[in-house]
């Protein structure tokens, strides 16, 4: 199959150098025409993934025309952009070229999931969403990583799926969108939670707590969204969030580390994109919506919106009444 990625940071490429490796060619977009020309010449992106050399079969451009005859595209670019990328995308593309979200959130504004959000632009046409536990730079020098793609068509999930798979990156399919999309938007959250923890020095007994009760709350928001339990006990589910509120490699960890070391929101994010920090106010708000008590991300979007301290969202945390664990 020939693939195309809209967005090349460390993702992007990343899935690009995945996707070549599975023998697939691979049209790799990106905004600016000169570091286009760039990477095609030194096959290297030392801005996102230094030292990672970019596979041969992976072709740079600046044109989103360029990505019209894929027999699928990632879109790989921030969780906020959706919108727009898809209407961006919507305009070369045609109408059956499958459209895979890899991003991980909600939109803020609308508190729309993503493939609400890319539907309400381009309904129709064929979606899929890909998420789990993988870091960038394992996935792009090709270290083993698995993760899972959903789409309603299960025919297509599978064709998609087994295109992308190769020696080191293994992809499973399923048909549950809205549980692979909730899974990915919801542990960065949870991951901030895990990274104060660990900024604090509160120890490893209570980052393993929130870990597990942080899944709780996960299953919880997915029912009352339509998400299947089984998929947020896979790859987009439990182990996305057991990757990433492990380790600082983490953004959103890293994030939430620095938190509890007593940065403010701004400091911590030292200007780089944070998606739990972007996704936290809309997750609260839908949880809200349906009566899903999800207290661990709401003690996260109360210390991001200062109504808090870190100490603060620990005590009332701590404090909540005893009750039976489910």
């Amino acid at each position: 199959m020939r693939i195309g990625i809209a967005g090349a940071g460390a993702w992007g490429t990343a899935l690009a150098n995945a996707a070549a490796l599975a023998g697939n060619e691979v049209v790799l977009w990106m905004r600016s025409a000169e570091q286009a020309a760039l990477l095609a010449e030194t096959r290297m992106n030392p801005g996102f993934l230094p030292g990672v050399p970019l596979h041969e079969l992976i072709r740079p451009t600046a044109s989103l025309t360029n990505l019209a005859d894929s027999g699928a595209v990632l879109l790989v670019t921030p969780a906020q952009t959706t919108r727009e990328m898809t209407a961006a995308l919507s305009a070369v593309l045609p109408a059956g070229t499958p459209l895979v979200l890899c991003a991980k959130g909600i939109e803020r504004e609308t508190q729309a999931f993503l493939s609400d959000a890319a539907e309400a632009v381009r309904p129709g046409s064929p979606l899929a969403v890909l998420s789990g536990p993988s870091f960038a730079d394992d996935v792009a020098r090709g270290l083993p990583t698995a993760v899972t793609l959903a789409c309603r068509d299960a025919a297509l999930a599978e064709r998609i799926a087994t295109a992308l798979s190769g020696s080191t990156f293994r992809v499973y399919h399923r048909t549950d969108v809205r549980g692979v999309e909730i899974g990915g938007a919801a542990k960065n959250v949870l991951a901030i939670a895990c990274g104060a923890v660990a900024g604090r020095g509160l120890g490893e007994s209570a980052k393993a707590a929130l870990i597990a009760r942080g899944f709780a709350e996960l299953l919880r928001f997915a029912r009352a969204y339509g998400g299947e339990a089984e998929t947020l006990m896979g790859l987009s589910g439990l182990g996305d969030l057991v990757l990433t509120c492990s380790t600082a490699h983490s953004r959103n960890f890293a994030f939430g580390q620095r938190l509890g070391q007593g940065l403010s929101p701004e400091g911590a994010a030292g200007g780089k994109l944070v998606e739990g920090a972007t996704t936290a106010r809309a997750l609260v708000a839908l949880a809200h919506a349906r009566n899903v008590d999800m207290p661990i991300a709401e003690a996260v979007e109360r210390v991001l919106s200062g109504v808090s301290t870190i100490d603060q969202a620990v005590d009332s945390l701590m404090n909540r009444p005893v009750k039976s664990e489910h």
